[in-house]
């Protein structure tokens, strides 16, 4: 016979931890979905109690250890842009490239504005001679010279023989009185836009402007400034035409040449030429024609002092000795220095303009000047002053240009 059921006995120790149970089955098996409307199927209150039961007898395990890495999950979708990072800080220059290859040669380009007309250009060296021309027909009769000097009185010649006795003359004072009956043409130029006026005792024939000399294919004739000639009393850029045996004369032409007495004005040679009538004139001396009884005559001192004029003659005026001009080429012309155009009143660099039969006028640095230079210390042999510049107007002035003076020779 069976006995009487014994106390329970005290409780067994913990057991050690199961195996770790398999995947349980999906839990869409264990779903109780009751029908809309219908009473809840008993089955859910069953399952209920199963899992309380279960809840409050199960004890759980901890946490187990990671498993290994699974296999790697497929690729996800492209995430959405980024925001924008912050901006990087400048790079270093980088090291000059080489070098392009030189590109293709361009196109002409179009042509450029006329330039303005240069400086007139050096003097070229002289050409060859040419082959000798035929002989020139006879040139007119030049103009009749100035008296010469008095000469000195002469020896006192041999008595000639006893002449006859002359008849009886009447007892009475002599009243005989001398004659001066020679007139002198005498020329001022005032280098200034007034016509001068005459010295005392000359008689004023005209007034005109100042000619230095012409020149015509390359040949100049100059004109005495002392002379008549070389003041016209009209004011042409080209006085004169050129002719030749085929009964054709030309005026103006290219290569013809005109040179006056300027003012003094200030020369500027980097202009244009003067083209305007009236401005030209503004450039031109002045000048009188004088005639008188009194012979004229220049004298020069080689010094910074005017000379004195010689016995039995007055001084007339004081200047500069003017010796000749040069321009391009050939051309030139200078002065009698017995002439009273030796002698010059103003001393101005250009002493000079030069006009063109294109009609045309200006200064030309290639046209020169000439004066008589002083020589003070007359004893020194030799080429005294050789190689001497003078500076300056001061300098020139001073040191290097002579002074003259126009003498009259004073009336019986």
């Amino acid at each position: 016979a069976d006995g009487e059921k014994g106390e329970a006995g005290m409780p067994g120790e913990k057991g050690e931890q199961g195996d770790k149970g398999g995947p349980g089955i999906d839990g869409n098996i264990f779903r109780i979905k009751a029908e809309s409307g219908q009473p809840i199927p008993p089955e859910y209150y069953i399952w209920i109690e199963i899992i309380n039961t279960v809840l409050e007898t199960t004890e759980f395990g901890d946490k187990g250890e990671p498993g290994p890495q699974g296999p790697e999950g497929a690729k996800g979708a492209k995430g959405e842009p980024g925001d924008n990072g912050v901006p990087g800080t400048p790079g270093e220059n980088g090291t000059p490239g080489t070098d392009g290859i030189p590109g293709d040669q361009g196109p002409p380009g179009e042509d450029g504005a006329k330039g303005a007309q240069g400086a007139k250009g050096d003097t070229g060296a002289p050409g060859t001679d040419g082959e000798k021309g035929d002989k020139g027909e006879k040139g007119e009769t030049g103009q009749k010279g100035l008296a010469g000097i008095q000469g000195e009185k002469g020896e006192p010649g041999v008595d000639g023989a006893k002449g006859d006795k002359g008849p009886d003359g009447d007892c009475q004072p002599d009243d005989y009185t001398p004659c001066n009956c020679d007139t002198h043409v005498l020329v001022k130029h005032s280098q200034t836009l007034d016509a001068p006026e005459c010295p005392t005792d000359f008689e004023a024939l005209w007034s005109g402007y100042s000619l230095v000399f012409f020149e015509g294919n390359g040949y100049g004739l100059s004109q005495d400034l002392g002379s008549a000639g070389s003041c016209l009393e009209e004011f042409q850029l080209m006085p004169f035409m050129q002719c030749s045996s085929s009964d054709v004369c030309r005026h103006g032409v290219r290569t013809d040449k005109s040179f006056w007495l300027a003012v003094g004005a200030e020369a500027d040679y980097t202009v244009k030429p003067m083209t305007s009538i009236d401005e030209i004139q503004d450039h031109i001396s002045r000048c009188t024609v004088c005639l008188g009884t009194q012979y004229i005559l220049a004298r020069h001192s080689f010094t910074d002092t005017a000379p004195e004029c010689p016995e039995d003659f007055s001084p007339l005026w004081e200047g500069y000795s003017y010796v000749m001009v040069t321009s391009s080429g050939v051309s030139g012309g200078g002065q009698d220095l017995a002439s009273s155009g030796s002698c010059l009143e103003e001393f101005h660099l250009p002493t000079f303009i030069e006009c063109l039969g294109r009609g045309t006028c200006a200064y030309y640095i290639n046209n020169l000047d000439y004066w008589l230079a002083q020589n003070p210390d007359i004893t020194q042999p030799g080429m005294w002053g050789m190689g001497n510049v003078y500076s300056g107007l001061d300098d020139i002035l001073d040191q290097g240009v002579s002074r003259c003076t126009v003498c009259a020779r004073d009336t019986i």
